[in-house]
């Protein structure tokens, strides 16, 4: 399975990014909303979205969450942040959400659930 990791800090992102692709799955990466539109739009192959909420530009994490599954209904997503007051009805149907600062055996454990061909649909 393919998945786009959008985080604007580098640091951040590609330690996110090693921990998957350890995990045994292809990872694509962005900076931001704009670039992780442009990757979705590329690559077909894209089936899970992890995405940060604060991100510069004009569309955080929550409005891109919501323009994929509006547009890619097929792409999984689980938002992650520091911030706190992120709601589950902040986020579109079936999405997940993980507070920083995370534990990655956990967001890994949830990543594999979001990946399992029988995971619930969006």
């Amino acid at each position: 399975m393919r998945v786009l990791i959008v985080e604007d800090e580098p640091l951040i992102r590609l330690g996110l990014a090693t921990a998957v692709e350890e995990a045994g799955y292809e990872v694509v990466e962005a900076g931001n909303a704009t670039e992780a539109i442009r990757r979705l739009e590329a690559d077909p192959q894209i089936r899970l979205l992890l995405t940060d909420v604060d991100m510069p530009g004009g569309m955080d994490g929550i409005a891109l969450a919501h323009h994929v599954r509006d547009r890619w209904p097929p792409v999984r997503l689980i938002v992650i942040s520091g911030k706190i007051g992120v709601r589950p009805g902040q986020l579109p149907s079936g999405a997940r959400f993980v507070s920083k600062p995370y534990q990655e055996p956990a967001l890994l454990a949830m990543v594999a659930a979001m990946a399992a061909p029988d995971a619930e649909a969006p």
